[in-house]
């Protein structure tokens, strides 16, 4: 946090400088008389009490502020995942997004349409700098936490930067602490906006549920192939891309099950051998496609419908399919475009950007 100082004129105290309460005589042939009758001591005790009033009457508020906010402050560095997941947790279930400061505007946006269905009371943002943990929390008490270290939030929002794969690569490790904590989660990242609940698309109980991230459009019998998610032995596709499936794992719900932990485990581990380099500007993704390839047969995956999940590269650019799967659309994501400017003008140019005319739907309000 920034450093700041306090400019602040001194208090005039009216009862500086000569006591007032000093009579002179104004002739010179008589001795000062003081008045001394009036210091009894309920006088002083008075008068005490008037002196500190008047003190704190002209003290400013942000000093009180201060001092409120650096307490409030010190509660949040402390708050544990364990601690929020059970704050916000409804149904045994969690909503999680990762957010650091300069992605707040997608973060506002995304929660208005979550509130619209309802389900805003079970999100827990997982701030990924002080700035947005100290934010949202003044905001929305209880609804984020920082799992510390925090990244570098200077470098974290910039695709193909190694601050974004250091952003990007501790997700699984979140989401496989709050499956060990016994709840079932939902990951979305808040480039996304919601058209519908989604949870009535979690049908069964599937380990993990994902979706395709291809702009191409799925046939039927790829979705189903999918569904049964024996990953190894289906054929290459349009859902694949360089031998492995191209799944998203920017829209994921995980029940806490055995074998989601285990997908989870082996996506931490390719994403440690897989680390970020100048030459390889890698981000979580593959990693995460490889944890589902590597424990196919082991694990029961589920693809979503495409068309109520489609990939940016889909939605914003196929008017025909848009128009042919009208009224069938839950989360659309943002993506297959980078740079804020850009997300933003796209989203406005859909009807998507719901900040500027719906703020206070938010339960952030305006940021």
């Amino acid at each position: 946090m920034s450093a700041f100082f306090l400019h602040q004129r001194p208090i005039h105290n009216p009862f500086s400088g000569p006591n007032p309460l000093l009579y002179r005589r104004s002739s010179s042939s008589r001795p000062f008389i003081i008045m001394s009758s009036i210091f009894t001591p309920i006088a002083l005790l008075l008068l005490s009490l008037l002196i500190i009033l008047g003190v704190l009457a002209g003290m400013p508020d942000f000093l009180f502020s201060i001092s409120s906010n650096t307490s409030s402050q010190s509660k949040w560095r402390d708050y544990t995942l364990a601690q929020a997941a059970s704050f916000v947790a409804k149904n045994g279930t969690v909503i999680v997004c990762a957010v650091s400061h300069p992605y707040l505007p997608f973060l506002n946006n995304w929660l208005i349409s979550i509130a619209r269905q309802k389900h805003q009371d079970k999100v827990l943002v997982i701030a990924e700098d002080y700035a947005t943990l100290f934010k949202v929390n003044q905001l929305w008490p209880g609804h984020a936490v920082l799992v510390p270290p925090a990244p570098d939030s200077q470098t974290a929002h910039k695709f193909g930067s190694q601050g974004f794969f250091n952003f990007t690569s501790r997700r699984p490790r979140h989401l496989l602490h709050i499956l060990e904590l016994g709840y079932n989660v939902m990951y979305n990242d808040v480039d996304m906006v919601w058209l519908a609940d989604p949870f009535p698309y979690l049908e069964g109980s599937h380990d993990v549920y994902f979706t395709d991230d291809m702009a191409a459009v799925s046939t039927p019998t790829l979705l189903l192939a999918f569904a049964v998610c024996h990953l190894r032995k289906i054929a290459p596709s349009v859902a694949w891309k360089k031998g492995r499936p191209y799944i998203c794992s920017c829209m994921i719900f995980l029940r806490p099950t055995s074998g989601a932990k285990l997908v989870m485990k082996k996506w931490i581990e390719e994403l440690q051998s897989q680390p970020w380099s100048k030459a390889k500007k890698a981000n979580d993704q593959p990693g995460f496609n490889w944890a589902l390839n590597k424990t196919a047969g082991e694990v029961d995956l589920y693809l979503l419908p495409q068309a109520a999940f489609p990939t940016g590269g889909l939605y914003f650019k196929n008017k025909t399919w848009v128009q042919e799967t009208k009224g069938m659309h839950v989360i659309i994501h943002n993506n297959y475009i980078t740079g804020f400017e850009k997300k933003i003008k796209r989203f406005h140019d859909f009807g998507l950007w719901l900040v500027d005319d719906h703020a206070l739907e938010s339960p952030l309000g305006r940021l």
